[in-house]
Order: C-alpha cells, then sequence, then structure tokens
C-alpha cells in the first residue's frame, strides 16, 4: 500500500475545514476566512498535480454542507470464473462497471445501473462484498471515496459498449489487463475473486 502524501493530506483537510466552515459560519468575516482556506487548498493541489483548476474546483472544492467522504459503488459480476470489466474511455484502462452513487437511488440500484449503462448486462444484486477507503487502497486522490463492491448476476442483456466505455470482456484471474488504479487495484479484483469462491465469509470492511 502507497504511503499518503503530506500535501495531499493537509491541502483534503483544510478543504473538509474549509467546506464544513462555510455550511454553519453565520459572520460574514468568518466565511471570508473560510473561502480563503478553499482558495488556499486549491493552489496547494494545483501546484502538485496536472488537473487544471476548473476541474479541482469542481471535484475537490465543489462539495458544500458538512465534508464527508465521496461513494463509489461498482458491481461485481462473475461468470464462469471469470469476472466482468469494461475500458473506460477517459484512461483507457479497465475496471469494475461502477461509478459515484446517486441521488434517490440505494447502492444496490446504483450497482445495477452501472452495470446495465456501462456493459449492456441487466443484472440483479445478490449482497455486499465490501467496503474500503480508497485512502487505504488507491493512488493518492483530491477527494476521500468510500467504495462498495457488490455481488451481481446477469439475468439478461448482452456485452455492449456504453456511453463512458469503449469496451466489455470477461478476464480469468491470471488473465487481468491494465487496470484503472483510481477505480480498482489489482489486489482489490483479486479479493472479489476470493469472496465469490468462499461465500460464507463475511463482507471486508475497512
Amino acid at each position: 500500500m502507497e504511503k499518503p502524501l503530506k500535501w495531499l493530506d493537509w491541502a483534503k483537510q483544510i478543504q473538509g475545514i474549509a467546506q464544513t466552515g462555510l455550511a454553519y459560519a453565520k459572520d460574514v468575516y468568518d466565511r471570508e476566512r473560510y473561502e480563503q482556506l478553499r482558495a488556499l487548498s486549491l493552489e496547494i493541489m494545483a501546484e502538485y498535480t496536472e488537473v487544471e483548476t476548473g476541474k479541482l474546483a469542481e471535484l475537490f472544492a465543489g462539495e458544500h454542507g458538512y465534508a464527508t467522504p465521496k461513494v463509489d459503488i461498482r458491481g461485481v459480476v462473475i461468470r464462469n470464473g471469470e469476472i466482468l470489466l469494461v475500458r473506460e474511455k477517459e484512461d483507457g484502462e479497465w475496471s469494475l462497471p461502477g461509478g459515484w452513487a446517486d441521488l434517490l437511488l440505494s447502492p444496490t440500484e446504483i450497482a445495477v445501473k452501472e452495470v446495465r449503462e456501462e456493459s449492456g448486462y441487466e443484472v440483479k444484486a445478490l449482497r455486499l462484498l465490501a467496503v474500503m477507503d480508497n485512502q487505504k487502497h488507491n493512488p493518492p486522490a483530491p477527494y476521500h471515496v468510500y467504495k462498495m463492491f457488490i455481488q451481481c448476476e446477469i439475468t439478461g442483456g448482452r456485452a455492449q459498449e456504453g456511453v463512458e466505455t469503449s469496451g466489455v470482456r470477461f478476464f480469468g484471474r491470471e488473465e487481468l489487463p491494465e487496470l484503472s488504479r483510481s477505480r480498482n487495484t489489482e489486489a482489490q479484483i483479486r479479493l472479489m475473486f476470493e469472496l465469490l469462491e468462499h461465500p460464507e465469509r463475511i463482507p471486508v470492511i475497512d
């Protein structure tokens, strides 16, 4: 597991303090100071990453209310000993179908929707496999994410690329392609194989 970068932790903490402060501050001078903290967190991120400031403001400092982690849902489908992955248009690498949690939808509803939209397969959600903190497993990111992995079973449909995907394939444990590591790591994919081979195991939770 990669050691977190200190500047990234500091920037996220400053952003969290600013976001929470802006949610509750009533005094105009306090709000001004929190806005300055938010701007400082963006300046740190822009200095040490290649992400443009506008994108950072949208993803990293665009949230409102009490600062809390984002939620990423991944659908886990295994058929004949192989796992379903989709190629992401954004980076050309492969991941479990999934994405950010949507308002008004439950985690299982999101898993079903994401698998359908990104792979073409209709599925039903069966059980929670794992909840992981991206800071403990994935490459450093400008935002804090909890990842939920949900086992799904194919009920229909066919392999079909989506708006955000350019490939749909099943892969064996020993033939995994280049993975989109911000979405899922090789260790996480291998853990999914293991959990599905041993359904008696309880979900893995950080």
